[in-house]
């Protein structure tokens, strides 16, 4: 790296580095995020710097920079070495990957050490990467802005657990207000040599005063960092959960108490057992329940949800225009998806608008499902005849896809299915539990539906024909124009006639009269 590009990289800041410029030609290319915290150091690697990124590398190592922080005031030594190794690795890679510039950004343990600067001179030294240490204001609203990726009208509060330090952002639809940071990451507080009933204590003192300008802002709760994700893994664990998908992951919070709980009086070898969490990180999960024992008395939610999604995807949002960040991002994934994945790219929209008269009633929030499951209805068609169907249930509800719930992700996993088998193996009933039986029909009629019209995925939409629905005469009506009457043919007409039976319908085939 020479010295004029060293120049202008610093001169950009953490957040003004123009990664959309020219959001035409960069929407696919790959930028790369690093984040040193006060645990791990972590590279992400976005395959597009677009509205619904793809996680193209994703590595984090364990450093433990902030351990021994508090009663030192410096870096952990051995934390620095290993966070210097991981670094250079991580620079490697991405001059392997074709991503340099890294953008990387360091967050409580080098803020508040006094040997943080001169560590941030020394990793530009050995590795040609820039870091910037952001502070704690800066922390919560990039933690904000990644839970918009994938809630973009969230209203709420973003909880931003690290190793050294707490962060609160409030969201109101869609936009971030007040931020603020405290000295209550699990690392930090291990550091202070407290008994458990003192501990309690000082988390309950510092979290009543931390959480005061948030109290009652808070009907929903955003979990971010490495220690919430655990804590959801074992609430998953306690309840026997049959999707093991963090992102959008809902924790009543009365039932999250009594994980908190459970925690408590259960031993680490045992959690370890259950979910293969690492002894690292399990570590610090008692200290970190407590803390979120505490999060919940004082702002008291409706509602609890695990973000995967913060501050490394804060920093894509920071940059996007608005017209970008308005767009949905289950649509915008989905679309990248077919354009990448499916034999005729385009016919998603086609499909999705012969299909939508079978839903006259869906509200918007629904109807959206049906164009995400017409976009991915063919991106898995190279697996194997025989497991396609599974291949597609497992891609819908196991994919790293945002801006849906765990319903919607079994909705669309179901009618992806029926889009390709009439029937469903038993495997499925567990996950099905999560989906309630009127939806789950919806999703077969859907499948069936798409399963029909892809039959005429050779044609214009001007050609395809059109469905009617007479939902109170229980009656289908299929107009056919000229051109589609040699592609419905048998394979066609029997498939028709299980989309007839799915609904408890008549059915009608009437030919198609061009204007």
């Amino acid at each position: 790296m020479d010295g004029v590009e060293t120049t202008e990289i610093s001169s950009w800041g953490p957040f003004g580095r123009p990664l959309f410029d020219d959001v035409a030609t960069r929407r696919l290319s790959r930028v790369g995020v690093v984040d040193i915290g006060s645990n791990s150091v972590r590279l992400v690697i976005f395959d597009g710097a677009a509205r619904s990124p793809a996680y193209f590398y994703n590595e984090k190592v364990l450093c433990g920079l902030g351990a021994g922080l508090a009663e030192t005031g410096r870096l952990n030594p051995k934390g620095k070495e290993r966070a210097l190794a991981a670094l250079e690795r991580f620079q490697a890679l991405s001059k392997g990957f074709g991503v340099t510039p890294l953008t990387a950004v360091a967050t409580a343990a080098m803020r508040n050490a006094e040997d943080g600067p001169e560590f941030q001179e020394e990793i530009a030294r050995r590795t040609g990467i820039s870091a910037f240490i952001i502070d704690g204001p800066d922390e919560a609203r990039l933690s904000a802005q990644g839970v918009l990726l994938g809630w973009p009208t969230a209203t709420g509060v973003v909880c931003d657990i690290g190793g050294s330090s707490l962060e609160l952002a409030a969201l109101d639809q869609g936009s971030v207000g007040a931020c603020a940071t405290a000295s209550l990451g699990p690392l930090k507080l291990q550091d202070n040599k407290r008994g458990k009933g003192a501990l309690r204590k000082h988390i309950d003192t510092e979290m009543a005063q931390f959480c005061a300008e948030f109290t009652g802002a808070a009907p929903r709760l955003f979990l971010v960092g490495g220690s919430w994700r655990a804590i959801a893994k074992l609430d998953m664990a306690r309840r026997n959960y049959p999707l093991k998908v963090l992102h959008e992951y809902r924790m009543p919070p009365n039932n999250l108490r009594r994980t908190l709980k459970w925690i408590a009086n259960t031993d680490i070898a045992t959690m370890r057992q259950l979910t293969g969490i690492g002894a690292e990180r399990m570590g610090l999960i008692p200290t970190a329940a407590q803390v979120l024992d505490s999060v919940l008395k004082h702002l008291r939610p409706k509602e609890v949800y695990v973000s995967s999604y913060g501050l490394r995807e804060g920093l894509l949002w920071e940059q996007m225009p608005d017209d970008l960040r308005e767009r949905d991002p289950l649509i915008e994934a989905c679309r990248f998806a077919e354009t990448k994945d499916a034999r005729v790219p385009g016919f998603g929209k086609v499909l999705y608008h012969f299909v939508k008269p079978l839903f006259p009633r869906f509200p918007k929030s629904r109807l959206r499902m049906v164009k995400a499951a017409c976009l991915l209805h063919d991106v898995t068609w190279r697996a194997h005849p025989d497991y396609r169907a599974e291949v597609c249930f497992d891609y819908a509800t196991r994919a790293n896809l945002g801006g849906l719930s765990h319903s919607e992700r079994i909705f669309l996993g179901l009618a992806l299915l029926h889009r390709y088998k009439n029937s469903r193996a038993e495997r499925f009933d567990r996950v099905l539990e999560l989906v309630e039986e009127p939806l789950q029909r919806e999703a077969e009629i859907l499948g069936k539906a798409m399963r029909f019209g892809a039959m005429f995925s050779a044609q214009r939409s001007d050609q395809m024909g059109r469905l009617k629905w007479h939902p109170g005469r229980k009656l289908l009506v299929l107009q056919i124009g000229p051109e589609s009457k040699p592609l419905f043919s048998e394979v066609a007409q029997a498939r028709f006639a299980s989309l007839v039976k799915a609904l408890d319908a008549d059915s009608d085939v009437t030919e198609l009269v061009q204007g």
